[in-house]
């Protein structure tokens, strides 16, 4: 009797191992088997292994083969007919990584300050996943235990038809009860105790997640093949999005940074100095020289202290900084201290005043109040029928 034995078992791998460990088996069996190395036996090996894992596979075929099996049938009969004995167990190899069908991703935030975008940072991630069972090595029972489910004959769908009438019928199709929809089942009694016959048991998984200087809020970090393993299919990746939390100070708008300082009136007319603190923690000092005059509104810039540039971490963009200057409240200095601050001020511009001029004084607007006499009905009536003074403005 022939020991069953799949391609797997041969590169002595397990059906969970990684693709570079997959790799590692490959190359390590075709220089092996390589000509040049063997001339004698290396050629005469490579087919045994060739036909020891088509005649392992071919033992099955027209009683029960699952879609796995029947696609490493036909990806074998393929390479061996078309490559060369000693790049046959390579070309397998890369056949198999371009066509095995991939699991789902997995996609989690993970929440990042800008300090952690800016200094760059490292965050372990715990993660519960599914791995393929070591007990069973993905069997989900004992060997030549996984049966073709006999209701289904294998497809994981049963077909009903249903009579709705005279000459006329409904098909209808639905997972099979019997499998789950897996196309196979196995004895109770030869499941595996480890997994129950699921083939795959849940893990954690600690992930390190490596954040670059300069990387952006939204940015995608990729673990490829980290995601959920499943029996026939190439795992999927672990996708980490960046989440950005907003800071107190800062604003980041693409590589430049943004903020907000306030200036009082001394200080836009006769220069100052003030301290920022960065998001390294170091102390820069912004200067504005006496006769600099700085208005409100006014936008000016650092160069090289806004955030590093994603893999050219030692270029950084720019600190925008927009100035909002605080006047002084009312009656902060006596007349006669105001008339020699006038005479400090560029000269205004007198008004000549005629007959034809009406004085009016400025009162405080509060828009609030006008919201709510508007709500209220007692305001924007109809003027035709209810006129009344004032400036209207007009919105659009």
């Amino acid at each position: 009797m022939v020991k069953e034995t799949t391609y797997y078992d041969v590169l002595g791998v397990k059906p969970n191992a990684t693709q570079e460990e997959l790799k590692k088996a490959y190359r390590k069996l075709a220089l092996k088997y390589h000509p040049d190395k063997n001339p004698n036996e290396g050629e005469k090996s490579l087919n045994r292994f060739l036909k020891l894992t088509k005649f392992s596979l071919m033992q099955r075929k027209g009683n029960c083969m699952t879609k796995e099996e029947n696609r490493q049938l036909k990806r074998v009969e393929q390479v061996a007919v078309l490559a060369p004995p000693w790049t046959s167990l390579i070309c397998f190899l890369e056949e198999e990584e371009g066509c095995r069908e991939k699991g789902k991703n997995v996609v989690h935030q993970l929440s990042v300050t800008l300090e952690d975008l800016y200094n760059g940072a490292t965050r372990k991630l715990a993660l519960q996943k599914n791995v393929i069972c070591d007990k069973c090595e993905g069997r989900g029972g004992k060997k030549g235990a996984v049966e073709c489910c006999p209701n289904c004959r294998g497809t994981g769908m049963q077909i009903r038809i249903h009579q709705i009438g005279p000459g006329m019928v409904q098909q209808i199709q639905s997972v099979c009860m019997e499998c789950q929809g897996h196309g196979e089942r196995i004895s109770p009694k030869d499941r595996c105790k480890s997994c129950n016959g699921r083939k795959i048991v849940r893990e954690k998984k600690i992930l390190e997640v490596h954040i670059d200087k300069g990387m952006k809020d939204g940015q995608k970090i990729t673990f490829h093949g980290e995601g959920d393993q499943e029996p026939g299919l190439e795992p999927g990746d672990i996708i980490i999005v960046l989440d950005q939390k907003d800071h107190a100070v800062f604003t980041r708008r693409g590589e430049d940074l943004f903020m907000c300082m306030d200036i009082q009136l001394v200080e836009a007319l006769c220069g100052f100095q003030k301290p920022i603190s960065t998001l390294d923690n170091r102390t820069i000092v912004i200067t504005s020289h006496p006769g600099q005059i700085v208005k409100h509104g006014d936008i000016k810039c650092v160069l090289n202290e806004g955030m590093p540039i994603y893999r050219r971490p030692y270029e950084k963009g720019r600190l925008i900084i927009e100035f909002k200057v605080n006047f002084p409240e009312n009656g902060f200095l006596s007349p006669d201290k105001l008339s020699l601050l006038e005479k400090l001020l560029p000269e205004r511009k007198e008004v000549e005043e005629t007959d034809e001029m009406d004085q009016v004084e400025l009162v405080d607007f509060d828009p609030n109040q006008e919201r709510r006499r508007h709500y209220n009905g007692e305001a924007y009536e109809d003027d035709e029928h209810h006129p009344r003074g004032g400036v209207q403005c007009q919105t659009s």
